[in-house]
């Protein structure tokens, strides 16, 4: 614990992309801690963002770091692709020259996943947009033990839901900060 956060570092999550043949799944752990405290188990830290009545397309969005912060990175994410419907590079690479320049933005302390039909990116607050080299990408606690789960099994006949839901079990069985109440967010892929 440091002087300026008595509580403890907020740890939380494993949040996982995988994209692979006609589906692109996003999945996340539901856990919360607080130092060594589970302050809730259920947490939905996946969502669909945008909508295709909006004239944009459907977005799914994953999110580890603090809470407050991740959701006010969100809905920044929406009014970017509601300025740039169905462009979601254009509208990541906006919202991460925001994050990197903006003042309050800078202070956030959270990173995202974000996929649509057409590609899947990483968003840090270094001002990185990243796009996944084997069809799968993972952020949070336990992200590294859920992306080597998940590109040891993309070479097998699993879905991108099972692997990615197998990844999220073993990332689970590893990492005290993610538990086994998982979410699942899948889309079609336009690469069939």
């Amino acid at each position: 614990m440091s002087e300026h956060d008595p509580y403890g570092v907020m740890h939380a999550t494993t949040i996982i992309t995988v994209r692979k043949g006609d589906q692109v799944v996003m999945a996340g752990d539901g856990q919360v801690s607080l130092g060594q405290t589970v302050m809730k188990g259920n947490a939905r830290k996946v969502r669909r963002l945008g909508s295709s009545k909006t004239g944009g397309s459907d977005v799914i969005a994953g999110f580890a770091g603090a809470t407050a912060d991740a959701f006010t990175l969100l809905e920044r994410l929406e009014t970017k692709l509601e300025q740039y419907p169905g462009q979601l590079m254009r509208a990541s690479v906006e919202l991460a020259k925001d994050w990197r320049t903006d003042r309050y933005l800078r202070r956030l302390e959270a990173m995202m996943l974000v996929a649509d039909s057409d590609i899947t990116l990483a968003l840090t607050g270094t001002g990185d947009v990243l796009e996944p080299e084997h069809g799968t990408m993972a952020i949070g606690s336990g992200g590294n033990y859920a992306y080597a789960a998940a590109r040891a099994l993309m070479d097998t006949d699993r879905n991108a839901e099972e692997i990615a839901r197998r990844a999220m079990e073993i990332a689970g069985d590893i990492c005290v900060y993610t538990n086994g109440n998982i979410v699942i967010e899948t889309m079609e892929s336009s690469a069939k």
